[in-house]
């Protein structure tokens, strides 16, 4: 009989777990607005948010950005340029290059899901106090900036 000598993980403690469980909590109650009211997902609307802010940008920045995978990064973009909420221009100089940018549909959509945004990013702050909010995303920041540093590294 072999004893277990491993610590025993406590999984609603691990910060990876805790991360994801509240990203998938907070993602989800905003996906049912982008569904119920645009007929986008997550991943739909996030490059549209990008597009809203970086006109202009190719799948590849709009992938770095997002950290969305490129399959499923480009099965959102046929779904947004077939629905003419986003365009696609090719490089003159290079036919292998092209841009991605809001249609005008695709920027009243993006007006109207913008205030909604920041609404909810309103609620759910609520629970904490301006000094939290700015430390927590000081922290936030931080983080990701040494998860970054930490893959360099491997």
């Amino acid at each position: 009989m072999s004893t277990n000598t491993a610590k025993i993980l406590t999984l609603e403690r691990f910060l990876p777990y805790q991360l994801s469980v509240s990203s998938n909590k907070i993602s989800g109650f905003f996906a049912d607005i982008y569904r119920d009211k645009f007929a986008l997902s997550i991943t739909q609307w996030r490059i549209m948010a990008i597009l809203g802010e970086y006109p202009d940008s190719s799948a590849d920045e709009v992938s770095n950005k997002t950290q969305i995978e490129k399959s499923i990064l480009s099965r959102a973009i046929s779904k947004l340029l077939h629905r003419h909420l986003i365009q696609r221009v090719f490089c003159e100089s290079d036919k292998r290059r092209s841009m991605l940018s809001l249609t005008d549909t695709g920027m009243d959509v993006y007006n109207e899901v913008v205030p909604l945004s920041y609404q909810y990013e309103q609620q759910l702050f609520e629970c904490f106090d301006l000094q939290e909010k700015e430390q927590f995303n000081s922290l936030l920041e931080k983080l990701y900036k040494h998860t970054e540093n930490l893959q360099t590294n491997i």
